[in-house]
């Protein structure tokens, strides 16, 4: 399909630039389209000044880690958004994603204290933060930032650090109205379609319900190999086999602590029955050869190729944690229907059937985000990137992408796309036009947001695009449980003014930063051995765990989160 788009000049002053570009996106469709033939001309023929020509921004290459990226590293302007963007501005990043451990991959910047010129530091955010290695952003969003401050404006105090400065732009702030999420983005019990299908497509709603109809499925299916439950475990990612436990009992991700609606009394539950009633169960699943003991070693890598081999019957995790292997089975079902047997799905699964609480309520993550680094050779010159990126032109760009290629507008103004579209969307399509690379890890509007015509900000959440890209395996299956959508099947998320409690931030080397480090140290080491263990020893290894939980400060840590809770809530009440 015949690409139509202009080229859309930022007005910045560059420095040890000589021109001013003197037009801005005068288009202003807001729909990620440019109305000229050839980005690469250098003139803007709609900006009233017939076509005059004009110099194209000097180029300039940055270079960015992402400590929570899971794919090549690649330079932007190697996609198409990444392309239009530096035609834009002239400016290209190189963009390294994590591999290996996070942890020591950060300390080796912190202690050579040299940097790339931005970082996406995830989990290690607190040790950029406590190492000076983030720039401070206020001035720099003053002078060249006037998208930042229309976009983040409403969330300036709760980014602000101690010292009153800004060091990192988040990634959750709500732009416009709040859009719920059709599908499973967050956090379930999620087993092969096949499974469901072949039972009948029973009510699951316990934990001991989920395990059994894995555990009949393995057995029935002795000579195919099958791994019935899988868990991850790497790195900063060791929350998957951590958090279940809040989950189980009713609770949304609130992190390490679970908090009462009521008191707003803040506790932690790794060392709780709840916790201790989740490992027994993992206990039992590998003495009846059922778990994968490689959990304990994998990598993140190793995890995903797992989840796509066909092999694991079922796990806990997030669905923007899995998204990755779970594309690449919807792609392969979209090609052969019968692998659709394959497709994970998701299931509301507590304790003893409780009501769930899996799907995040409107919340402000403030302890996540990407910031510039002391190593950055041109500070403004991003921020300037940045802030052209928060154009809403930009935004519909890397969210929905090209009008007439990745989707369309009815005469309503409604943003939809075609099956056509749908289909050639697949896993390739989002690396190589860059969905894949803008989709979270950059300054933008949450993905709850919606444009300022009403559309909402990301396709997957418009109802159009949510029905179109379900396949008819999609819906036969959605139809026996009776739903529309995948969220139908979930609770509807109770308001929590402080969401998410994982998101208040605690300085390096404060008690609750420290008690968070160690007691991940003890979880990594004892869960392990709890899992593995035989039935017999289980008693005695978690009596030995709460020994050595013991020793940590759980009152002050637990006064700390019920302290910024409860302030927080007061804070929205203002």
């Amino acid at each position: 399909m015949k690409r139509k788009w202009m080229l859309l000049v930022m007005t910045a002053v560059m420095l040890l630039s000589v021109v001013a570009s003197a037009c801005s996106n005068s288009g202003g469709n807001g729909n990620g389209k440019s109305e000229g033939n050839n980005a690469n001309t250098g003139t803007n023929s709609a900006n009233g000044n017939g076509g005059s020509e004009e110099k194209p921004p000097e180029k300039a290459t940055f270079t960015i880690f992402n400590g929570a990226g899971a794919a090549k590293d690649i330079n932007t302007n190697e996609t198409t958004i990444g392309k239009i963007l530096e035609d834009q501005t002239g400016v290209n990043f190189k963009l390294e994603n994590l591999v290996g451990d996070l942890n020591t991959k950060i300390g080796t910047m912190i202690a050579s204290n040299k940097y790339p010129d931005a970082i996406i530091p995830d989990a290690a955010i607190d040790e950029v933060l406590g190492a000076g290695a983030f720039i401070d952003l206020t001035d720099l969003i003053e002078e060249h930032g006037p998208n930042i401050k229309r976009v983040y404006g409403p969330y300036f105090n709760q980014m602000k650090a101690a010292d009153g400065k800004i060091y990192f732009l988040p990634f959750s702030n709500v732009v416009g109205e709040y859009v719920p999420d059709p599908n499973i983005n967050q956090g379930a019990f999620w087993v092969q379609r096949r499974v469901l299908k072949e039972a009948g497509y029973p009510q699951i709603k316990t934990l001991d319900e989920y395990f059994k109809l894995v555990e009949d499925y393995v057995a029935k299916h002795k000579e195919e190999d099958l791994t019935g439950f899988i868990s991850l475990t790497h790195d900063w990612r060791f929350f998957a086999t951590t958090n279940p436990p809040m989950h189980l009992m009713g609770y949304p991700n609130d992190g390490e602590v679970t908090v009462d609606l009521n008191t707003l009394e803040a506790k932690t539950y790794s060392s709780s029955d709840a916790t201790k009633r989740w490992l027994s169960k993992l206990n039992e699943l590998n003495a009846k050869g059922l778990f994968d003991k490689a959990s304990f070693v994998d990598n993140y890598d190793q995890y995903l190729a797992k989840l796509t081999s066909g092999k694991v019957v079922g796990f806990f995790d997030y669905g923007w944690q899995i998204g990755n292997a779970q594309n690449v089975l919807k792609d392969a079902a979209k090609k052969d229907p019968a692998k659709d047997d394959f497709v994970y799905f998701p299931l509301p699964v507590t304790f003893d059937g409780e009501k769930d609480q899996y799907l995040d309520p409107p919340g402000f993550v403030k302890n996540r985000g990407i910031g510039i680094t002391v190593s950055a050779k041109d500070p403004a010159r991003i921020v300037q990137y940045f802030d052209n990126l928060l154009k809403e032109e930009n935004q519909v760009l890397k969210s929905w992408g090209i009008k007439g290629e990745t989707y369309e507008v009815d005469e309503k103004g409604r943003f939809y796309r075609t099956a056509e579209q749908i289909a050639k969307i697949d896993e390739a399509f989002r690396e190589e036009f860059g969905f894949k690379y803008y989709d979270w890890n950059w300054p933008n509007y949450g993905t709850n947001s919606t444009l300022a015509d009403g559309n909402a900000y990301a396709p997957g959440l418009q109802a159009e695009v949510f029905q179109m890209s379900l396949t008819e395996a999609d819906k036969m299956i959605l139809d026996k449980y009776g739903a529309k959508t995948y969220a139908e099947m979930f609770a509807a998320p109770d308001e929590r003014p402080w969401f998410p409690a994982w998101g208040i931030p605690k300085e390096q080397g404060s008690q609750p930063q420290i008690y968070e480090t160690k007691k991940t140290e003890l979880t990594k080491k004892y869960f392990p051995k709890l899992v593995l263990a035989k039935p017999a020893d289980f008693e005695k290894v978690w009596t030995e765990y709460q020994g050595e939980f013991g020793k940590l400060d759980t009152a002050a840590y637990e006064k700390f989160m019920t302290d910024e809770v409860k302030k927080i809530v007061e804070q929205v009440k203002q």
